[in-house]
């Protein structure tokens, strides 16, 4: 399917403005307006959206009960090995360390924290249950837990970037939440998302621009870029995001933790703001985030509540019997950057160890359609339902279905530094109506959209998982983004064929910047993920400490 003169044209002057764009931030000239003046004096914890600029990363954590898996946390809190209240005051004290470098928990409950881990040690004191009753009441009895602030946590704000929704305060929790609270996790508080958690760096007006704590000058990812901050920077363990377009798994990927995408319409997603309508339900999905990948499928469990026996998490996967296919790059899209080669290194390692490792083939695929994974996303995210249902304008979001948002009006303020908005919610406010005025086009993608999903689906069967880029390069240093705005295509797609996807850490690159490579499989086969990301978490070392050579 060409690309017709109109969008050839449509994709030069939009790299011509974003290059524009860039020129003038790279002159200091719109520096501030993308820290809300003041943003970072939302919590206690919170700092100033600019770091020192004699630290480049966060120092690595000198706690040993910061290095622990939650696995590994509970089962010595259970065991009375070690206290509950040991492990806040670890978590707390570094999250205070690092916090002021990477402002990534944007609202703290450490007090409310504390409390809960008395009433921990309490009940291990009293010793009414043994270890096994325990685990099975409690999988996560004490461990520390970071939330996405886009989900309901009460008591705690859920703006999701929107500086008209600043006061909004939580009052109940949203039904993920209370599920991994009831499992007997203690949160520390909520994480900083980009604005209405569609852009991939996490910045916005209200609490300001969240730093990589590999280098600060670099961005991680969105819209859960401060969950995936946070757990890189050894200020939590484990943690709660939500994916429409790459939102768990781009920011695992720019921190270096492991990120997993659900098969649809497994996980709730209900209580966050905003919530998904009409066809993106289908594509919405909630998923865990963690340093270790033995914490991916106990979490998953939790998260998942009743509907967890859709998945085959009980089967017991033998590597040597699945079937792996990788892919290098999409086949050239005009839309995205080309792949790095360190990470085209780095996914050629893989192969490499899996075949020497299992003694097996990994085979080299082409989909030539995955080449239109941004045309597909874009069209199916505004398409209708099956019930004719319209989705939600991304404009009627910005005005929170109040005061009429206009985004040429945003823009001409943006650009003398009085919108409340950043930049990258205004265009998409202004390019979002352009999508519907092709509708034989659209059609088209619609329907390679299904026969793509078909396609692989019957490649990989029940015993095969696919090795593909997470993204065409390294974390971007901040602003750059905004020059490369289609590259989050490559999670992107993945949401509309509703794939189970886990995103891998895979060491760091020469400059110190995390690696990584996505694994796909067949919906409800997120088994087969889950066992790989362990399987390369101990070939290839996993999470990398931050500040380290």
């Amino acid at each position: 399917m060409a690309l017709s003169r109109a969008e050839r044209c449509v994709v030069l002057v939009l790299r011509f403005l974003s290059r524009a764009v860039l020129a003038l931030l790279s002159l200091g000239a719109r520096a501030s307006s993308f820290a809300f003046p003041g943003g970072a004096a939302a919590t206690a914890t919170a700092a100033p959206a600019a770091a020192p600029r004699r630290a480049r990363a966060v120092p690595p954590p000198d706690q040993p009960l910061l290095l622990l898996s939650a696995v590994e946390l509970a089962r010595r809190i259970r065991r009375r090995e070690v206290k509950c209240i040991d492990v806040l005051e670890a978590y707390i004290g570094r999250i205070k360390q690092v916090n002021p470098l990477i402002n990534a928990l944007v609202k703290d409950r450490f007090e409310a924290a504390f409390q809960e881990a008395h009433q921990v040690d309490k009940l291990l004191s009293e010793g009414h249950d043994d270890e096994e009753s325990l685990q099975e009441k409690f999988p996560f009895l004490g461990v520390p837990i970071t939330i996405k602030e886009s989900f309901a946590l009460h008591g705690l704000p859920n703006a999701s970037g929107l500086v008209s929704r600043r006061n909004i305060i939580s009052t109940s929790d949203a039904t993920v939440v209370s599920w991994v609270k009831r499992a007997g996790t203690i949160p520390l508080g909520v994480t900083n998302c980009s604005e209405l958690c569609m852009w991939f760096e996490s910045s916005n007006r209200i609490y300001g621009r969240t730093n990589n704590p590999y280098d600060l000058e670099r961005i991680v990812g969105g819209s859960s870029g401060g969950e995936g901050c946070i757990l890189a920077a050894a200020g939590s363990v484990i943690g709660l995001g939500a994916d429409i377009g790459g939102s768990i798994r781009m920011p695992a990927f720019f921190n270096g933790i492991f990120g997993h995408k659900p098969t649809p319409d497994v996980v709730p997603n209900d209580g966050q703001f905003p919530n998904a309508v009409g066809i993106r339900t289908k594509f919405l999905c909630t998923g865990p985030m963690c340093r270790y990948a033995e914490d991916l499928e106990p979490l998953l469990r939790v998260m998942a509540g009743p509907s967890i026996t859709k998945l085959k998490l009980d089967e017991k996967v033998s590597l040597e019997n699945v079937k792996f296919y990788f892919m290098e790059h999409d086949g050239g899209s005009i839309f995205v950057s080309p792949v790095n080669k360190e990470i085209l290194q780095a996914h050629r390692n893989v192969v490499k160890h899996l075949e020497a490792d299992l003694g097996i083939q990994v085979q080299h695929v082409t989909i030539h359609k995955m080449k239109y994974s941004f045309q597909i996303w874009s069209v199916m995210m505004s398409y209708k339902d099956s019930d004719g249902q319209e989705t939600e304008t991304f404009t009627d979001l910005l005005g929170d279905h109040g005061k009429p948002v206009w985004p040429s009006w945003e823009l001409v303020k943006w650009m003398i530094g009085k919108s409340t908005h950043t930049l990258p919610a205004i265009a998409l406010g202004l390019t979002e109506k352009f999508v519907k005025y092709r509708p034989k086009g659209n059609a088209k993608l619609a329907s390679m959209a299904q026969s793509l999903k078909t396609e692989i689906e019957d490649l990989l069967g029940n015993d095969g998982v696919l090795l593909y880029p997470s993204h065409p390069v390294v974390a971007p240093k901040h602003h750059t983004p905004l020059g490369m705005p289609f590259n989050f295509a490559y999670t992107a797609i993945f949401n509309i064929l509703g794939l189970p996807v886990t995103q891998c850490p895979l060491g760091l690159n020469k400059e110190g910047l995390p690696l990584g490579v996505q694994v796909v499989a067949r919906p409800y086969n997120d088994h087969l993920t889950l066992a790989v990301a362990r399987y390369l978490e101990k070939a290839f070392g996993g999470w990398v400490l931050p500040g380290t050579s």
